[in-house]
């Protein structure tokens, strides 16, 4: 999803209902303000969160919206599921309606998989999170059907091949933490990757919970089903 740009002039044209010539004259005059800068350059190029405002009338002030939900089990990551609620409808009574309807999601869990969300309506910031290119680590936890032995780890470590994508996944780190339990770091994430590579094992998740993304964990105050806003040096922490 890329973020909506254009130029200054065509944005001022289209949202005062003047002209282009109109527009140079209106710059030439100091008339404009972008995020709090006189404006003089009609190619200058703005963006869905430039504040821009002319003759003291705002004409754009969209605010950058960046969330943390706690996904319980049986909740979708989508906008909209004729079926089963979505993470955008737990945010209900936190977010307003403009709000919700502005977002997208960072990195979707499945159905049956609990834990840490993003949402926010920067597609740059979530294009820098998910982007392969960038290996963003996530941290998983994982309860399973039969005990782990040293033989996963190394399985996970060379990467696993695929053949109905025909790809083999990066190397995942597993840690073991108790016979059933394991604790799983992607800096990808294939359709049911770690509930497929767990499956070479025969070996069934019976839960999987994501704890972090980047530098950023869950926040252990957050009630299932919670969200809160992340703060400025969140936003920055997990996108750096």
């Amino acid at each position: 999803m890329a973020i909506s740009t254009t130029r200054l002039d065509r944005f001022i044209s289209e949202s005062y209902q003047v002209n282009r010539k109109a527009v140079r004259l209106i710059l030439a005059q100091k008339r404009v303000y972008v995020d709090g800068v006189v404006a003089t350059d009609i190619a200058q190029i703005v963006d869905q969160f430039s504040t821009i405002v002319l003759d003291g009338n705002i004409l754009q002030a969209n605010k950058a919206h960046y969330i943390m939900l706690n996904k319980p089990v049986g909740v979708v990551c989508a906008t909209k599921d004729e079926k089963h609620k979505t993470v955008i409808d737990l945010l209900a009574g936190q977010f307003e309606q403009a709000t919700r309807d502005s977002l997208h999601i960072v990195g979707r869990l499945d159905l049956n998989t609990s834990g840490l969300v993003l949402l926010t309506n920067d597609s740059r910031w979530s294009e820098r999170l998910t982007s392969p290119a960038h290996k963003v680590a996530k941290c998983y936890q994982v309860r399973l059907a039969n005990p782990l032995t040293a033989e996963y780890i190394s399985a996970f470590a060379q990467g696993m091949y695929f053949s109905y994508e025909k790809i083999t996944t990066q190397p995942a780190a597993l840690r073991i933490i108790s016979p059933f339990a394991a604790e799983v770091i992607l800096t990808e994430g294939r359709y049911h990757q770690i509930k497929r590579m767990f499956g070479r094992f025969q070996n069934k998740v019976v839960a999987l919970h994501r704890q972090s993304i980047g530098q950023l964990s869950l926040d252990k105050s957050l009630n299932i089903g919670d969200s809160r806003a992340l703060n400025s040096e969140e936003v920055v922490k997990i996108s750096g």
